[in-house]
């Protein structure tokens, strides 16, 4: 009889990327972009350290989201109920 292998939810893989930069898209134009440090189960969150909040734009020349201005931040909680997207970059 074959094993079943567990299947790894959103929060497992996430949990795999702690210590590496990842970018937190939480709106149309506006994210964090940082160090993961820690994904909490409940409430279902991130915590990102060394972060800066980011702003994207696009244009109809340019569709490819650009990340336009930086803000420098020390840590930030973000709830994924508000995320639209994770990036992580290579």
């Amino acid at each position: 009889m074959e094993e079943a292998k567990p299947r790894l939810s959103a929060m497992g893989a996430l949990s795999d990327c702690v210590g590496r930069r990842i970018r937190v898209i939480v709106g149309d134009n506006f994210g964090y972009e940082g160090t993961l440090s820690a994904v909490s189960q409940s409430p279902p969150s991130l915590f990102l350290s060394d972060a800066e909040a980011i702003v994207i734009r696009t244009t109809i020349a340019d569709p490819l989201p650009r990340i336009v201005s930086k803000e420098r931040r020390s840590s930030i909680f973000v709830n994924m109920d508000s995320v639209l997207r994770i990036e992580i970059p290579d």
